[in-house]
């Protein structure tokens, strides 16, 4: 099943600050992080190109399936055959540089978004995905049952939050390995505002 959740977030860092956050060459194009990020918006994302990290831009949304008319922007069932292809490449994994994300909370009318941060990391990374499309490449980012500071707010899923320890894991692990990591953030670690 797909379900649609967290459609906005930040990146509030430049290029050259997501390429030392994540270790990867400085990118080649100037990204300033001054824009919110909703669905189909170009934003950078971090890949292992085999040779190191690299950090690219690329659209967010998957183009749709025949039954759906808006980009697929998260992943919830991994076994999909939607998806199952796509996570079962490494190189087709990537990090997604994030600041902050947000939730919406309050009845159709009157919500309001409700951010969620890491204090001790001020870019952090979404685990995703992505293809390449004609045009742009594409991509979109896994997500979890939610942890205890989420739930209130968005009870479906939270976006899945890896810890750093994780990302060359996350690129490059066998699918199984890959998977298991699409747990809840701890909770404790997290603010909302």
């Amino acid at each position: 099943m797909l379900r649609r959740m967290c459609n906005l977030y930040t990146s509030k860092v430049t290029g050259a600050e997501i390429a030392r956050a994540f270790e990867a060459r400085e990118p080649a194009f100037d990204f300033t992080g001054d824009k919110d990020l909703y669905p189909k918006s170009l934003a950078p994302v971090v890949r292992d190109t085999g040779e190191g990290r690299v950090v690219e831009m690329m659209r967010w949304g998957f183009p749709p399936p025949a039954a759906a008319r808006a980009p697929v922007t998260n992943v919830r069932n991994l076994a999909s055959p939607f998806w199952r292809t796509t996570l079962g490449r490494p190189d087709r994994r990537c990090l997604v540089p994030v600041t902050k994300f947000c939730e919406w909370e309050g009845e159709a009318g009157s919500k309001i978004k409700r951010w969620f941060a890491i204090p001790s990391r001020p870019v952090f990374a979404f685990a995703g995905v992505w293809r390449p499309t004609e045009g742009d490449p594409a991509f979109a980012f896994l997500t979890c049952e939610p942890n205890p500071i989420v739930a209130p707010i968005h009870p479906k899923a939270m976006p899945v939050i890896l810890h750093e320890d994780d990302y060359a894991g996350w690129l490059s692990g066998e699918f199984a390995q890959a998977c298991a990591l699409a747990t809840p953030y701890p909770s404790q670690l997290m603010t909302v505002s």
